[in-house]
């Protein structure tokens, strides 16, 4: 296989970039060979809340779930500041557990209604992980070094593909970037490995 990585652009409390994380899921699982490229993008930083015409259509779109209790709090201002700190963290220190992290972030947030606002909400999930953030990382009121480096990574990145819509999914095979229109995997998520794999072959 020629040198692979997927890019994905997300931020912890989108519900797109939460259906999305099941293609990367999928590509984990079926290429572990392929190096993964999580950066938070800090898209929601306490200024706004989600629509629930959004939820009903990422449901529509993908077969992820919406626990009751984050249905009840959409309107809620949404703050992702400290789940990026944390994982441009564990992205630069611990990044064979960063897909894992994500996908407890996702469920604690979209399931259990978890805000993921102070250093207590995250508490439980690093314990079972085992990681070891600083103090640094539950900052709520900036992003830390580590997540600004992922920012600036991101936006050069942005302007390469020329959209700064997220989640964005991006296959680089060698020196060829692909933008994966992810909406058309998710309604059957295994699919973008057929898609990966066609890809490869052009390659």
């Amino acid at each position: 296989m020629p040198h692979t990585e997927l890019f994905f652009i997300y931020d912890t409390h989108c519900p797109w970039s939460y259906a999305t994380t099941q293609l990367i899921n999928e590509v984990a699982k079926t290429f572990p060979e392929i190096k993964l490229n999580l950066w938070h993008c800090a898209h929601y930083n306490g200024d706004e809340s989600v629509n629930p015409m959004l939820i009903n259509a990422v449901k529509d779109a993908s077969q992820q779930t919406f626990g009751d209790s984050y249905i009840a709090k959409l309107s809620d201002k949404k703050d992702s500041t400290m789940a990026a700190n944390l994982m441009a963290w564990t992205e630069n220190k611990a990044p064979h557990s960063t897909l894992a992290l994500l996908d407890a972030l996702q469920e604690a947030h979209f399931v259990d209604g978890n805000g993921l606002t102070n250093k207590d909400d995250f508490s439980q999930i690093i314990s079972q992980l085992k990681l070891s953030p600083p103090n640094k990382v539950f900052t709520k009121e900036k992003l830390t070094q580590d997540a600004e480096v992922f920012m600036h990574e991101i936006f050069s990145l942005q302007e390469i593909i020329g959209t700064t819509a997220i989640p964005a999914l991006l296959l680089a095979i060698d020196d060829n970037l692909i933008l994966m229109n992810h909406n058309l995997y998710l309604p059957t998520p295994k699919s973008i490995v057929d898609a990966i794999e066609i890809e490869l072959k052009n390659k």
